[in-house]
């Protein structure tokens, strides 16, 4: 077939296909709207608790993957435009597919950015000018809010739920979250106040510390991304300031802590004991964090015992 043919064909099969769909009058606004597409997988757990098994949730953030550079295949970006609604975590936390999500906005798919309605605060990291925190789920009271959101975004947008079936299951899983809000702030009592003092592998716990009056003193990568990278001057500073502080450990990404502990001592020559946390991300089933309520429980015990040391 020649190439003049071969494009006639193509163009004679769009023709075709578009005066089927003006026909059976099926368009973009028309499709299916009965699918959640949902970006982290920590906003996942808690959107699967809100609908039940009122419609199907696709999780497009692997466990154990990190929120800030995660990408997706062509697929997901085709299932991210087909959604009923998309969840996203917003504030610029999804660097690698806040590309396809405006996309999959601009194709006319509704889509809620959770953090940005749960009052979120300024970043504390250094060159952050004043931008929004992302990481707002280290806070249970804003996850309680947060549940309320969807919950209202779930019932506008996708078709076929039971409004009250979403609501009562929201009802249910925000007291789970109360529940465990009051649990952290219980063991949290139990640290003394001049010991409450963090130091993270990046700026990723600061709605934590204003909800159980924590100090953040200082971060490995001093930024609110992983995405960014410690300077030698900048590892320095921060040992200065770990043993002024006589922080006796520094809490890091579960995925790396060794690493973490030996740029420490090369690079700063500081030797401290290193804590691992599910910071950003739910690990698989029987792995500490499973869902957001075990990764929380995981943490607060983590952080109690780490500050406790020495």
């Amino acid at each position: 077939m020649s190439g003049a043919s071969w494009k006639g064909g193509r163009l004679l099969v769009a023709l075709g296909i578009a005066a089927l769909l003006a026909l059976t009058g099926c368009t973009a606004a028309d499709r299916d709207r009965s699918g959640v597409v949902v970006t982290t997988n920590i906003l996942g757990d808690i959107t699967r608790n809100i609908i039940g098994d009122q419609a199907d949730v696709t999780v497009l953030m692997k466990p154990d993957a990190d929120p800030h550079s995660f990408g997706i295949s062509a697929q997901q970006a085709a299932s991210l435009e087909q959604a009923g609604l998309v969840v996203h975590n917003g504030l610029g936390l999804e660097e690698g597919v806040a590309r396809n999500v405006e996309a999959a906005q601009a194709a006319g798919v509704p889509a809620i950015a959770v953090g940005a309605e749960v009052d979120p605060l300024r970043h504390t990291a250094a060159g952050a000018d004043g931008q929004l925190d992302p990481h707002f789920w280290t806070d249970p009271r804003r996850v309680s809010r947060a549940v309320d959101v969807i919950a209202e975004q779930v019932i506008a947008h996708v078709d076929g739920v039971d409004p009250q079936a979403v609501r009562a299951n929201a009802a249910r899983y925000r007291a789970e979250v109360d529940r465990l809000d009051a649990e952290m702030g219980q063991q949290f009592a139990a640290v003394p106040a001049e010991r409450r003092k963090l130091v993270t592998n990046h700026h990723v716990f600061g709605y934590l510390a204003q909800r159980y009056d924590f100090q953040v003193v200082g971060a490995v990568i001093p930024s609110g991304t992983t995405l960014a990278s410690p300077s030698a001057s900048d590892l320095k500073s921060l040992a200065d300031t770990i043993r002024a502080a006589g922080v006796p450990a520094v809490f890091a990404d579960s995925s790396q802590p060794d690493r973490l502990a030996q740029v420490l001592a090369d690079q700063a020559g500081l030797h401290v004991a290193v804590v691992p946390l599910f910071s950003e991300s739910l690990s698989p089933p029987g792995q500490g964090a499973g869902d957001y309520l075990e990764m929380m429980r995981s943490n607060t015990e983590s952080i109690v015992r780490g500050l406790g040391r020495g």
